[in-house]
C-alpha cells in the first residue's frame, strides 16, 4: 500500500498537463524574439517573415533532449524543402538564448533559427504546465503554419516529434499550390 501511495504521489509531482493550442482560423499573435541561427543571434520578427510567405512555427520542450534533437535534425534535413515552398521556419523553446546559440549550430545544423521566449510560448497557448508549479515552464510540442495574412492554417500537438515535420511541410506545400504567386 505504501508503494502504491508513493507511486501515485510521484506521478502527480512529475505529471504535466498541456493547454489547448490555438486553433485553425485564429489570428496568430505577432511577436519579435531573440533567436539564433548558425550560432549568431538576431531579432526574428513574425510580421517580417510573413511578408515573404507562410511561417512554420514550432514549439519544443527543451534543447538537447532526445525528442527535441530528433525534431531539430528532421527540420534541418527539410529546411530547403520549406524554403522551396516559400516558407520561413522557426523553432521556439523556453531555453536561454545562450543555449539556442549552441543548439542552432549543433542540432539545427545552421539551417534554421531557434528562439528563446516564454512569452511567445504563452501567447500561442503552447505552454506545458507542471502540476504543483515545480520547475520552470516548458513548451509543449506544438507546430503551427501561419499564412501571410496572419491566420493559423494548421495546428498540431503531439509529444512525439515524428509527424511534425511531414505534417507542416505538407500544409506549406498545399498552401503554395493554392497560392502559386
Amino acid at each position: 500500500m505504501k508503494r502504491l501511495i508513493v507511486g501515485v504521489l510521484a506521478g502527480l509531482l512529475c505529471a504535466t498537463a498541456s493547454r489547448a493550442e490555438m486553433k485553425v482560423g485564429d489570428k496568430a499573435p505577432d511577436f519579435t524574439l531573440q533567436a539564433a541561427v548558425g550560432g549568431k543571434t538576431f531579432a526574428f520578427h513574425l510580421d517580417e517573415a510573413l511578408k515573404k510567405g507562410p511561417v512554420a512555427l514550432y514549439f519544443y520542450p527543451k534543447s538537447f533532449t532526445p525528442g527535441c534533437t530528433i525534431e531539430a535534425h528532421e527540420f534541418a534535413d527539410n529546411a530547403a524543402n520549406f524554403a522551396a515552398a516559400g516558407a520561413s521556419l522557426i523553432g521556439v523553446s523556453n531555453d536561454t538564448i545562450a543555449t539556442q546559440v549552441d543548439f542552432s549550430s549543433r542540432e539545427c545544423r545552421d539551417k534554421f533559427p531557434v528562439g528563446a521566449d516564454g512569452k511567445v510560448i504563452r501567447a500561442y497557448d503552447s505552454e506545458m504546465l507542471k502540476l504543483g508549479g515545480l520547475g520552470p515552464s516548458m513548451a509543449s510540442r506544438v507546430s503551427y503554419v501561419i499564412a501571410p495574412d496572419g491566420r493559423i492554417i494548421y495546428a498540431y500537438e503531439d509529444s512525439s516529434p515524428y509527424k511534425h515535420i511531414a505534417n507542416t511541410l505538407a500544409v506549406v506545400r498545399k498552401w503554395r499550390a493554392d497560392h502559386p504567386n
